[in-house]
């Protein structure tokens, strides 16, 4: 058994309180750290929790509570130039559940709060120090905080990830910029159906609001990435008119963006990817959630894998008996799994905008891969069917003794 009896776990947002949570739960007394000044209630739009996900949430408790909050899809649907396909699902699972990323956020902390996790508001990370016997993180406005290990939650910006490699990649722009709202028309279409539209300037997916109306979300071209504070001054309904524009020739594109009012746009910035990180860890600090690995949203399961991350290491540092064994072991975990959900997710986004002749002929490919080679099973069960056993006592593999 390790030796470690305390954490610093620098970020606040969805991998920070789980960490927080599952090193407790591990018998490691954890404190989050948090640059924003105060909580970060209604940041974010909508994400997806895949069964793995949840499956991950219920060892730390945190299942339930977030299940409250979200919309269950049950049923997923391509949309190319007005063909629908259904697509595959693994029926035994439970349903894909969408969540607003600050309900997901506000659930989690309120868990962390209610099992005893301090967590610290204000604490910008500027440098770390370390030793023999532990680690102090050094913070913007002179405190310190000392720890026998450092983990950076601090999403694809990472602090830590530039300590730990100062020569360490930066996120990837995936050439889209973000939007999301509910439009007043409702789709034809039941509740629990999420459908991935393919317009003919852009991609887009809608589901049927409990509440009324549709959701939907855009993914819109874009050649630079701009900063969430620059995409936000410009004016929604500027971003509004263009994205009337945009999908003036789609149905139903044209009715959602024709019945969203501009104060309910919500912009929810450039998309980021994390190319494969070369160092995950150096000394006392390791990297954690989208520090590490950001798969594109059009993984589904950005969430998930940074839920399940978190608890994988906790695990490891409970059972392993030094950090260089705790850490390397996470990694050796965990790097394949993150890695291939982002090469999967990477060749989805180069389908998002088809040209005329691949749009024309992606239904018949897509109707004729469904009865062929893509097996749910093969397809979704890698993935979807991941299961953590807490219990089980992790040992290093051979080549790491």
């Amino acid at each position: 058994m390790t030796a470690i009896r305390t954490a610093l776990v620098i970020g606040g947002g969805i991998a920070g309180p789980v960490t927080a949570l599952a090193l407790r739960k591990a018998g490691i007394e954890a404190t989050v750290y948090e640059a924003y000044p105060s909580t970060a209630d209604g940041v974010g739009g909508t994400l997806a929790l895949a069964p793995n996900g949840l499956a991950a949430l219920r060892i730390i408790g945190a299942d339930e509570p977030v299940r409250a909050l979200a919309t269950p899809i049950r049923r997923t649907v391509m949309s190319i130039r007005g063909s629908r396909i259904e697509l595959p699902v693994l029926p035994d699972l439970p349903p894909l559940q969408v969540v607003h990323r600050s309900d997901l956020y506000r659930a989690l902390h309120d868990r962390a709060l209610a099992e005893g996790v301090p967590v610290e508001y204000g604490r910008r990370l500027v440098d770390v120090r370390q030793g023999a016997d532990g680690v102090t993180a050094v913070f913007a406005d002179g405190t310190t905080a000392t720890g026998d290990v450092l983990i950076g939650a601090d999403g694809v910006h990472s602090t830590v990830r530039r300590l730990i490699d100062p020569n360490a990649a930066g996120p990837d722009f995936t050439g889209l910029l973000g939007f999301e709202s509910v439009a007043r028309h409702e789709v034809d279409v039941p509740p629990g159906v999420m459908t991935f539209a393919y317009g003919k300037r852009s991609y887009y997916l809608y589901w049927r609001e409990p509440g009324g109306g549709t959701r939907w979300g855009v993914n819109l071209p874009q050649e630079r990435p701009m900063s969430l504070t620059e995409a936000r001054e410009v004016p929604p309904a500027v971003w509004l008119r263009r994205l009337r524009h945009v999908f003036a020739d789609d149905e139903p594109g044209r009715d959602l963006m024709r019945t969203t009012d501009p104060e309910r746009l919500l912009v929810t910035g450039s998309l980021h990817i994390m190319p494969p990180v070369r160092h995950w860890h150096r000394g006392r600090m390791v990297l954690v959630g989208d520090a590490v690995h950001a798969p594109s949203n059009s993984s589904g399961q950005g969430a998930s894998l940074a839920i399940e991350s978190a608890i994988q290491l906790a695990r490891c540092l409970r059972d392993l008996p030094d950090v260089p064994s705790a850490f390397a072991e996470y990694e050796r975990m965990r790097r394949p799994r993150v890695e291939g959900v982002a090469a999967r997710a990477a060749r989805i986004n180069r389908t998002k905008s088809p040209g005329p002749i691949a749009g024309a002929i992606m239904p018949l490919m897509m109707r004729l891969m469904l009865k062929t080679v893509l097996n749910p099973e093969k397809m979704l069960a890698p993935e979807q069917r991941y299961v953590i056993d807490w219990d089980a006592r992790v040992a290093p593999s051979p080549a790491l003794r």
